[in-house]
């Protein structure tokens, strides 16, 4: 399995540092932002596995972003611990009504952290899908994060991988270019929608073997869709 990715959201650099050689020690892959606003754009870019976020920081606070975060659809079922140094009982009870999973004061040991981390980490790992999604001589494996055409591994960037995910597990449906942005990129990212046409080009040359890239449909007027049948001429 790949190292989970853990993003740390602080505006102290001797924090994230700490932080930092913890987590890397315990074989995580970390990001880290020293504001809301980065910590925001690596949440939507990089789909971190968990979130931890500074209760204080200048301009937007964590408990803003937390909240923003479990308000949008990509980001909503991210699991985040909020830092804090505030210790009182209104507090606490403050963050977690924002939708934080855990809440450590500061300051604390690494090691509590890396077993509050693991905790958290595990409740939310019975929503992980486990089986491969196969179609035709198509598979992709959500755990390996790998996909194959009759075996043989095929290359693609992420975000080739998560439309090919999507698609895989949303067969069928037509979906349109805005639908896919707030499916793939988040709602609230700006970018062009005409990028969606640049990755599903990507994507058809990904599958090229074989012809696999038939199952990814133009619907002319509408958008994409993911189908086994032959698309209507």
């Amino acid at each position: 399995m790949s190292k989970k990715t853990i993003l740390i959201i602080d505006d102290e650099p001797s924090i994230r540092d700490m932080l930092r050689v913890a987590l890397e020690m315990a074989d995580y892959r970390c990001l880290e932002a020293e504001n809301a606003q980065q910590g925001h754009a690596l949440a939507i870019d990089e789909k971190p596995d968990l979130i931890l976020l500074d209760w204080m920081m200048p301009g937007t606070s964590g408990i803003e972003l937390a909240r923003r975060l479990k308000r949008e659809e990509i980001t909503a079922k991210t699991p985040i611990i909020m830092l804090t140094a505030k210790g009182e009982e209104d507090n606490k009870i403050q963050g977690l009504e924002t939708g934080a999973d855990d809440y450590i004061t500061k300051p604390f040991s690494p090691r509590e952290l890396i077993a509050r981390l693991k905790a958290v980490l595990r409740r939310i790992e019975p929503d992980t899908p486990e089986q491969p999604i196969t179609v035709d001589q198509l598979c992709l494996d959500p755990i390996s994060q790998r996909v194959t055409i009759a075996d043989e591994p095929v290359d693609m960037g992420p975000t080739e991988y998560r439309l090919l995910a999507f698609f895989l597990t949303h067969q069928e449906r037509v979906y349109n270019r805005g639908q896919l942005l707030d499916h793939i990129w988040g709602g609230n990212v700006y970018i062009d929608e005409r990028t969606v046409d640049v990755h599903i080009r990507r994507l058809r040359k990904a599958l090229s073997m074989q012809e696999h890239d038939r199952f990814v449909q133009t619907v002319r007027g509408s958008g994409y869709r993911f189908s086994t049948k032959v698309a209507s001429k």
